[in-house]
């Protein structure tokens, strides 16, 4: 939902004190709204169950309240956000106690920083028929440096015990205005209510949007007349209040993208103001604008016209190549090569590409920016496409937020092919990008004059493995044989990753022997490790003892050892998110057993067959025996990468099913 309201919010940081201080002459500091009163804990707080929302909650929010609004700091002429947050809390067992443990991220900026002050915390425990109270020691409050952009302040409410109710209260003031304060309805425990008040001049144009599943109970919007002072000029103030009411918890699970996306909560995007004269500034840009402003930019669009960096040296990485694609993949292995991330992320260079590549070294943006430019270089059709990582969050498609973006990657165009690249990660073939940076659609900004576009970034690839044993089975009970498992795409780029956080081939495989404690590796090969073109090839001789005793009439034998699900991942009643894979996924195993001649089945086992709705995935077993060789195989495929919330009842039970399938055991039979 997307409202455009007359209100305050983020100036643009390069605004000149003076100018802040002309502009804007008087704000009045009474606009906060009325808090609930500190400490007034009730007979219905002590007595608060988890059944009254949510029978699973370790905790739950009572009361939740804040409030924001923008205020002059008259001895210095600059605007503020003033920020008042004020929350109690039941915690109704052990588990609960993580909620004692508080966390306040400030931001850091080039010449300021957030700042807490009147900050209070108070436990209540209700002991022998008396509320005793516990209050914070502001000795035990700390501060722990991040990183260069962020700092925390930690505390840990005191005496903790089941039932106690939590309160603490303080006030942030945020020296920069170009972001208005977000608020989030939603966390990991629910809220009997949450309330959030803004207060924001209407020389502020905002966009405002509400994201999540859950509406809101109210809203109530006031008009503040003449609020703040303008040269002389009263000018009034809207003060907007929101109100949630049982509110669940969010809970995350496995599969998805950002929590922000999908949690209640409440953002801000500035779009315009109006300054003292009358004049209407636009902050909200088109794309036009900004394709004119990355273009300029010294750390993006200067660096795309670096062409006289790679025309040197084209005819050596190139002296090999038949044909464009052939020249393209050149240019990447060298890129890869010639310059090393150092693990910093961003849509920009950090030093520049020419010195990236005399240092070998440099971030995201230094190593793909530099693959845009090679490839133009050698006349191939390449643009820079940014996006956000899944990590990130999705990036708004109806106005430019640049600072929503935060990965580049190449977006090479071949005859009708378009392949993305991303050259700072060295386990990546040609044609395939980090998962990460599928999520959504990017932005296609090139040299030419054509306009910037939005483009859709899917994965390129499936995860894909495939598993083959080979084996004999003894009158003793003992498997034997060779297992050979084939990774590609995105599972070759996992096993990849995998081995080389072990250190070694040996160190993976003795870590990977570990996990599986019915199977003995007893030798093994690993083959196509550094050649990333081809699949991931790992070859073991394994023993596994299948009968503990052979004695038996009948013997059980389970044939879904090998990349067997024993969780379910889907385990809520209802999931307001889609389910992100990323990737389609598929998973093939064939076995060829061979039996000792005193061993048949003892019945023909059950083909299984079942899949989702609309082509959304299957899974297969058959049992066939031909002679005395047992011939088992199983297909697991998930056809779509993203499922939405509709289809997630039918994933769960999909998975629910192929568990309790996976179960089943063969029954062989000893011959007489």
């Amino acid at each position: 939902m997307f409202l455009r309201l007359y209100c305050l919010s983020k100036l643009l940081l390069v605004m000149k004190h003076i100018y802040l201080f002309l502009f804007l002459s008087t704000l009045s500091l009474g606009t906060m709204a009325q808090d609930f009163t500190y400490g007034s804990v009730s007979g219905s707080d002590i007595n608060l169950k988890n059944t009254k929302l949510d029978s699973n909650a370790n905790a739950m929010v009572i009361n939740e309240y804040g409030a924001a609004a923008m205020q002059l700091d008259y001895n210095d002429g600059h605007m503020y956000i003033n920020f008042v947050y004020h929350v109690r809390i039941k915690i109704f067992n052990k588990n609960g106690f993580e909620n004692g443990n508080v966390v306040i991220p400030l931001q850091m900026y080039t010449e300021n920083e957030d700042s807490i002050d009147e900050l209070k915390a108070t436990t209540f425990n209700f002991v022998d028929g008396k509320l005793l109270r516990y209050e914070l020691d502001q000795k035990k409050i700390f501060n722990e440096k991040r990183n260069k952009y962020v700092r925390l302040t930690k505390f840990t409410m005191p005496n903790l015990v089941e039932g106690s109710v939590i309160e603490y209260s303080y006030q942030m003031r945020i020296p920069t205005i170009f972001n208005f304060k977000s608020w989030e309805f939603q966390s990991s425990i629910p809220k009997l209510r949450s309330e959030f008040v803004s207060t924001i001049p209407a020389i502020y144009n905002y966009h405002v949007s509400l994201r999540g599943a859950k509406k809101l109970t109210s809203t109530k919007a006031e008009l503040q007349k003449e609020c703040l002072v303008i040269s002389g000029m009263k000018a009034d103030c809207s003060k907007m209040t929101y109100i949630m009411t049982d509110v669940p918890a969010f809970i995350q699970e496995d599969y998805m993208t950002a929590p922000d996306n999908f949690k209640s909560a409440i953002f801000y995007e500035l779009s315009d103001y109006t300054t003292a004269s009358g004049s209407k500034t636009n902050i909200t840009k088109t794309w036009r604008d900004v394709d004119n402003e990355l273009l300029d930019d010294k750390s993006f669009g200067a660096q795309l016209k670096r062409k006289d960096l790679f025309i040197p040296l084209l005819p050596a990485i190139t002296r090999e190549a038949t044909d464009d694609l052939s020249k393209a993949k050149a240019i990447y292995t060298y890129i890869g090569k010639s310059i090393k991330s150092n693990h910093f992320i961003g849509i920009r260079t950090e030093n520049g590409i020419k010195k990236a590549l005399e240092t070998r070294s440099g971030n995201v943006g230094d190593i793909n920016l530099a693959l845009v430019t090679a490839l133009n270089a050698a006349g191939l059709d390449a643009e820079a496409l940014i996006l956000s990582t899944r990590q990130n969050g999705l990036v708004n498609s109806l106005y430019p937020v640049i600072s929503e973006f935060n990965y580049v990657i190449a977006k090479l165009s071949l005859g009708d092919q378009t392949y993305l690249l991303d050259a700072s990660e060295p386990q990546l073939p040609f044609g395939l990008i980090p998962l990460t940076c599928v999520n959504g659609n990017g932005r296609s900004i090139g040299l030419k004059k054509k306009a910037s576009y939005w483009y859709e970034i899917k994965a390129p690839q499936k995860e894909t493995t495939k598993y083959i044993l080979e084996a004999a089975l003894d009158i003793n009970g003992n498997l034997k044989g060779l297992l050979t498992t084939y990774s590609m795409g995105y599972a070759a780029l996992n096993k990849r990753a995998q081995i080389g956080a072990a250190g070694s081939v040996d160190e993976y495989v003795e870590k990977l022997d570990e996990q599986m404690p019915n199977i003995k590796i007893l030798n093994h090969t690993i083959e196509n490790l550094d050649t990333i073109e081809n699949a991931l090839v790992e070859k073991y001789e394994i023993e596994m003892r299948v009968f503990e005793n052979i004695n038996f009439a009948q013997l059980y034998f389970n044939p879904f050892f090998i990349s067997r699900t024993s969780k379910n991942p889907f385990n809520l009643n209802e999931r307001t998110y889609p389910v992100d894979l990323g990737a389609a996924r598929e998973e093939r195993v064939t076995m060829m057993i061979k039996l000792p001649e005193n061993l048949g089945l003892a019945e023909q086992p059950k083909n299984v067959s079942m899949a989702l709705p609309e082509n959304g995935g299957r899974f297969m077993s058959n049992t066939t025996i031909m002679g005395n060789t047992l011939t088992f195989t199983q297909v697991f495929q998930l056809n779509k990468p993203i499922y939405s919330p509709e289809e997630y009842l039918a994933l769960k039970e999909f998975y629910s099913r192929m568990i309790q399938l996976q179960k089943t055991d063969i029954i062989f039979k000893k011959a007489k």
